[in-house]
């Protein structure tokens, strides 16, 4: 993982989201830099699945999510056996982000360097792992939290790059569910969040900021809602006043879930429109960018609040759309969205981002949160 070097490259902003010095041009895949010391480690996330939702969800609220989804009643394909494929020998160049942050140490780079001979390699390598990506921390750790935060920005800083943060500890997670956890409650989780501020520094970084926690906020009583917006907000404000420079999204579910007038009162009590720079979209799930782009647009004018306020949405395993309802678990037939990017042309989309780690298992195709290979190799050639 990164660690700070001895130069640090200056960064810059441009309006919208943060670019690196002199812009993002787009280039193809090439030469990492390599940052040398260690840095704390960052557990691999558990499945996060999404609400099965009907196909009038964008026309009315869904349901509120179970606790425990069931698995889809029709389990996903088998994967075929990759000596049954024809290996690509020389994959098609991917475009890779010239200003975002591709840390130096996840599971895909872990199964690329341990794998030289595998056939699926190089696609794997070219199409996934070259990506820049988020980095979760999904530990409730008081006292090194800090420290594994600044080890990521000071080796983005170092490499002259922008890097995007997931802070998944807020208490109650997932209401139960498969990634449940978190802090112990509201006051710890606001010292907690503090303490991952101060590890920010001073260059530009992007905060997507405690997934699920406002769409997936229907289980908790009224007033547990409103504690928890009350404790977002407050991060918002403790993450932005650590470092001006850093830019803060909030949680607003995606295109097939709650009506965008529904997403944006529950922001509104978070403190989105006060406390942040807009909203995030679609993480771990398979909406289009045109649904999810359409749909941040109808949430920020329902928000109101500063025109700078916009989106990001992820867009690591849109390409085919979304599956059936109900299939949230490694669902077959998906494939890789646009690449990360900070240069949408769309009006208030600030970035397309990886934030779901392509190729982690929801907890079908591996145990959840693990790197399967296999549906890596699917996605990337889906």
């Amino acid at each position: 993982m990164a660690a700070a070097a001895s130069v640090v490259v200056a960064v810059g902003t441009v309006s919208g989201l943060l670019t690196a010095t002199g812009g993002e041009a787009d280039d193809t895949a090439g030469p990492r830099p390599e940052v040398t010391g260690s840095a704390p480690y960052v557990p691999p996330l558990p499945a996060r699945p999404r609400p099965a939702v009907s196909a009038s969800a964008t026309a009315s609220p869904s349901p509120s999510p179970s606790r425990t989804p069931a698995k889809p009643s029709v389990p996903p394909a088998p994967k075929p056996s990759v000596r049954k494929r024809e290996a690509a020998g020389a994959p098609e160049p991917r475009t890779v982000s010239a200003s975002l942050y591709r840390h130096p140490a996840s599971q895909v780079l872990d199964w690329v360097r341990a794998n030289p001979g595998d056939p699926r390699r190089a696609v794997i390598e070219s199409r996934i792992a070259d990506q820049p990506a988020a980095v979760w921390f999904a530990e409730y750790d008081p006292g090194a939290i800090t420290g594994r935060v600044r080890a990521v920005t000071s080796g983005a800083a170092a490499a002259g790059r922008v890097p995007v943060l997931v802070p998944y500890a807020i208490p109650d997670r997932d209401c139960g569910g498969a990634s449940q956890g978190g802090a112990p409650d509201l006051a710890a989780y606001d010292g907690w969040i503090r303490d991952f501020a101060a590890g920010l520094g001073g260059g530009p970084v992007v905060v997507v900021l405690e997934p699920d926690s406002i769409a997936l906020a229907d289980c908790l009583s009224e007033a547990g809602r409103a504690a928890r917006y009350a404790s977002l907000a407050r991060a918002g404000k403790a993450l932005r006043a650590a470092n001006p420079r850093a830019k803060v999204y909030f949680d607003a579910g995606h295109s097939g879930w709650h009506t965008a007038a529904k997403m944006a009162g529950a922001l509104r009590e978070a403190g989105a429109a006060t406390s942040g720079d807009g909203i995030f979209t679609n993480v771990a799930n398979f909406h289009t960018t045109a649904e999810e782009a359409a749909y941040a647009r109808r949430v920020l004018t329902a928000l109101g609040g500063p025109s700078h306020l916009g989106a990001v949405i992820d867009t690591s395993r849109n390409g085919n759309g979304a599956p059936a309802p109900g299939e949230w678990c490694d669902p077959a037939g998906r494939s890789l969205g646009r690449t990360p990017t900070t240069r949408t042309g769309d009006a208030r989309i600030d970035a397309y981002l990886w934030i779901k780690l392509p190729g982690e298992s929801d907890g079908c195709s591996g145990a959840a949160g693990e790197f399967s290979a296999d549906y890596a190799y699917d996605l990337a050639t889906g």
